[in-house]
Protein backbone atom coordinates (compact mmCIF):
# COMPACT_ATOMS: atom_id res chain seq x y z
CA UNK A 1 0.00 0.00 0.00
CA UNK A 2 1.30 3.23 -0.84
CA UNK A 3 1.62 6.00 2.02
CA UNK A 4 0.19 9.05 1.51
CA UNK A 5 2.08 12.03 1.55
CA UNK A 6 1.30 14.78 4.37
CA UNK A 7 0.01 17.53 2.94
CA UNK A 8 2.30 21.36 3.40
CA UNK A 9 -0.14 23.63 6.01
CA UNK A 10 -2.20 25.68 4.18
CA UNK A 11 -1.50 29.63 4.82
CA UNK A 12 -3.56 31.31 6.44
CA UNK A 13 -3.93 35.38 6.43
CA UNK A 14 -5.96 36.48 9.36
CA UNK A 15 -7.13 39.95 8.56
CA UNK A 16 -7.40 42.25 11.05
CA UNK A 17 -10.42 44.82 9.65
CA UNK A 18 -10.94 47.60 11.92
CA UNK A 19 -8.51 50.76 12.25
CA UNK A 20 -10.68 52.41 14.36
CA UNK A 21 -9.24 54.00 17.03
CA UNK A 22 -10.09 51.80 20.88
CA UNK A 23 -10.91 49.42 18.86
CA UNK A 24 -11.13 45.38 20.14
CA UNK A 25 -10.30 43.81 17.01
CA UNK A 26 -6.25 43.41 17.36
CA UNK A 27 -7.69 41.66 20.96
CA UNK A 28 -10.20 39.41 19.17
CA UNK A 29 -7.34 38.60 16.79
CA UNK A 30 -5.39 37.47 19.46
CA UNK A 31 -7.68 35.24 21.37
CA UNK A 32 -8.47 33.51 17.62
CA UNK A 33 -4.92 32.68 16.67
CA UNK A 34 -4.29 31.44 20.05
CA UNK A 35 -7.03 28.95 19.33
CA UNK A 36 -6.44 28.26 16.53
CA UNK A 37 -2.38 27.49 16.91
CA UNK A 38 -2.30 24.27 17.70
CA UNK A 39 -3.45 23.19 14.03
CA UNK A 40 -0.53 21.79 12.38
CA UNK A 41 -2.24 22.08 9.12
CA UNK A 42 -2.53 25.47 9.45
CA UNK A 43 -0.07 28.18 9.17
CA UNK A 44 -1.08 31.59 10.01
CA UNK A 45 0.02 35.00 9.82
CA UNK A 46 -2.00 38.25 11.07
CA UNK A 47 -2.36 40.97 8.31
CA UNK A 48 -3.22 43.88 10.41
CA UNK A 49 -5.05 46.80 8.15
CA UNK A 50 -3.52 49.36 10.80
CA UNK A 51 -0.39 48.28 9.31
CA UNK A 52 -0.83 49.29 6.18
CA UNK A 53 -0.03 52.88 5.03
CA UNK A 54 -3.20 52.95 2.39
CA UNK A 55 -3.98 56.22 0.53
CA UNK A 56 -7.28 58.08 0.79
CA UNK A 57 -8.46 57.71 -1.94
CA UNK A 58 -8.16 55.04 -5.31
CA UNK A 59 -5.27 55.71 -6.66
CA UNK A 60 -4.26 55.33 -10.66
CA UNK A 61 -0.91 52.98 -9.75
CA UNK A 62 -0.67 50.85 -6.54
CA UNK A 63 1.23 52.81 -3.85
CA UNK A 64 3.69 50.29 -1.95
CA UNK A 65 1.42 49.44 1.31
CA UNK A 66 -0.97 48.38 -1.44
CA UNK A 67 1.15 45.90 -2.96
CA UNK A 68 2.19 45.20 0.25
CA UNK A 69 -1.28 44.41 1.08
CA UNK A 70 -2.48 42.34 -2.25
CA UNK A 71 1.31 40.28 -1.95
CA UNK A 72 0.01 39.16 1.48
CA UNK A 73 -3.30 38.48 -0.10
CA UNK A 74 -1.86 36.56 -3.32
CA UNK A 75 0.32 34.35 -0.71
CA UNK A 76 -2.68 33.33 1.57
CA UNK A 77 -4.64 30.09 0.50
CA UNK A 78 -7.61 31.05 3.10
CA UNK A 79 -8.14 33.77 4.85
CA UNK A 80 -9.82 34.43 8.16
CA UNK A 81 -11.45 38.09 8.56
CA UNK A 82 -11.91 39.59 11.91
CA UNK A 83 -14.57 42.27 11.70
CA UNK A 84 -16.57 43.77 13.94
CA UNK A 85 -20.33 45.16 13.25
CA UNK A 86 -20.21 49.05 12.59
CA UNK A 87 -24.16 50.18 11.64
CA UNK A 88 -25.11 46.65 10.46
CA UNK A 89 -22.15 46.35 8.41
CA UNK A 90 -18.38 45.73 8.41
CA UNK A 91 -15.85 49.19 8.27
CA UNK A 92 -14.53 51.27 5.46
CA UNK A 93 -11.01 50.12 6.23
CA UNK A 94 -11.74 46.17 5.27
CA UNK A 95 -13.99 47.27 2.31
CA UNK A 96 -10.89 49.86 1.02
CA UNK A 97 -8.56 46.86 1.45
CA UNK A 98 -10.52 43.95 -0.10
CA UNK A 99 -10.83 46.41 -3.42
CA UNK A 100 -7.74 46.88 -3.67
CA UNK A 101 -6.94 42.95 -4.25
CA UNK A 102 -8.96 41.33 -6.99
CA UNK A 103 -7.69 38.14 -8.44
CA UNK A 104 -5.82 37.55 -5.41
CA UNK A 105 -8.73 36.30 -3.85
CA UNK A 106 -10.14 34.15 -6.68
CA UNK A 107 -10.55 30.30 -5.62
CA UNK A 108 -9.94 30.70 -1.81
CA UNK A 109 -12.07 30.05 1.54
CA UNK A 110 -12.58 33.23 3.85
CA UNK A 111 -14.33 31.99 7.48
CA UNK A 112 -14.99 34.65 9.92
CA UNK A 113 -14.92 36.17 13.10
CA UNK A 114 -17.10 38.70 14.03
CA UNK A 115 -17.85 41.10 17.17
CA UNK A 116 -20.33 43.00 17.89
CA UNK A 117 -22.93 44.30 20.37
CA UNK A 118 -25.80 41.82 20.70
CA UNK A 119 -25.71 40.40 16.83
CA UNK A 120 -22.78 39.08 17.04
CA UNK A 121 -21.25 41.23 14.33
CA UNK A 122 -23.73 38.74 12.24
CA UNK A 123 -25.02 41.49 9.97
CA UNK A 124 -20.97 42.38 8.86
CA UNK A 125 -20.43 38.98 7.86
CA UNK A 126 -24.07 38.73 5.57
CA UNK A 127 -22.46 41.78 3.92
CA UNK A 128 -18.90 40.41 3.76
CA UNK A 129 -19.97 37.45 1.91
CA UNK A 130 -21.57 39.18 -0.82
CA UNK A 131 -18.43 41.16 -1.36
CA UNK A 132 -16.58 38.03 -1.38
CA UNK A 133 -19.22 36.30 -3.89
CA UNK A 134 -18.21 38.65 -6.22
CA UNK A 135 -14.60 38.04 -5.74
CA UNK A 136 -15.14 34.55 -6.74
CA UNK A 137 -14.29 33.54 -3.16
CA UNK A 138 -16.05 30.92 -0.90
CA UNK A 139 -17.04 32.22 2.16
CA UNK A 140 -17.58 29.64 5.24
CA UNK A 141 -21.03 28.55 6.69
CA UNK A 142 -19.36 28.06 10.03
CA UNK A 143 -17.95 30.81 11.76
CA UNK A 144 -17.26 32.70 15.16
CA UNK A 145 -19.42 35.21 16.18
CA UNK A 146 -18.51 37.24 19.59
CA UNK A 147 -20.82 39.54 21.37
CA UNK A 148 -19.40 42.48 23.35
CA UNK A 149 -22.18 42.66 25.72
CA UNK A 150 -21.24 39.69 27.52
CA UNK A 151 -18.14 38.47 28.49
CA UNK A 152 -16.25 38.39 25.43
CA UNK A 153 -14.31 35.44 25.45
CA UNK A 154 -16.30 33.23 27.46
CA UNK A 155 -15.55 29.24 26.63
CA UNK A 156 -18.22 28.67 25.04
CA UNK A 157 -17.25 30.17 22.10
CA UNK A 158 -13.98 28.38 21.65
CA UNK A 159 -16.15 25.36 20.48
CA UNK A 160 -16.87 27.61 17.33
CA UNK A 161 -13.12 27.92 16.28
CA UNK A 162 -12.87 24.54 16.25
CA UNK A 163 -15.53 23.27 13.23
CA UNK A 164 -15.18 26.60 11.77
CA UNK A 165 -11.07 26.03 11.28
CA UNK A 166 -12.23 22.01 9.83
CA UNK A 167 -14.08 23.33 7.23
CA UNK A 168 -11.67 26.11 6.44
CA UNK A 169 -8.94 23.49 6.12
CA UNK A 170 -10.95 21.21 3.63
CA UNK A 171 -12.07 23.87 1.16
CA UNK A 172 -8.79 25.22 1.33
CA UNK A 173 -6.92 22.11 0.78
CA UNK A 174 -9.70 21.43 -2.35
CA UNK A 175 -9.12 24.40 -3.95
CA UNK A 176 -5.57 24.80 -3.73
CA UNK A 177 -5.64 21.67 -5.24
CA UNK A 178 -7.92 22.99 -7.78
CA UNK A 179 -5.91 26.02 -8.34
CA UNK A 180 -2.47 24.07 -9.33
CA UNK A 181 -4.27 21.20 -11.40
CA UNK A 182 -6.40 24.05 -13.51
CA UNK A 183 -6.43 27.37 -13.26
CA UNK A 184 -9.24 29.22 -12.35
CA UNK A 185 -11.50 30.66 -14.82
CA UNK A 186 -13.92 33.59 -14.13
Amino acid sequence: MQERKKAEPLRVAVIIGSTREGRVGESVGRWFTERAAPRDDLEFSVVDLIDYDFPAHYPDRATTGIREFTDEVARADAFVVVTPEYNRSFPASLKQAIDYAYDEWRAKPVAFVSYGHGSRGLYAVEHLRSVFTELHAVSLRNGVGLNLLEDLFEPDQDRSVGPMLDQLAWWGLALRDARAARPYIS
